[in-house]
């Protein structure tokens, strides 16, 4: 299965618990940091529930 990688570009100081949540659960816990997940389903759907905050890198 293919690999991506997420970074992450804005802070989670304002965002609701269930976000900074999903946030911890995907590996990132500071800002630019850089997580590489399988691309499965549920882990496209963390990112897409956060995707105002993190940015996918290629």
């Amino acid at each position: 299965m293919a690999t991506i990688k997420i970074q992450q570009v804005r802070s989670k100081i304002r965002c609701p618990k269930v976000q900074k949540q999903t946030l911890e659960a995907l590996g990132l816990k500071k800002m630019n940091a850089v997580v590489e997940h399988e691309a499965t389903p549920q882990i496209l759907g963390m990112v897409e529930k956060v995707k105002h905050l993190v940015k996918v890198i290629d």
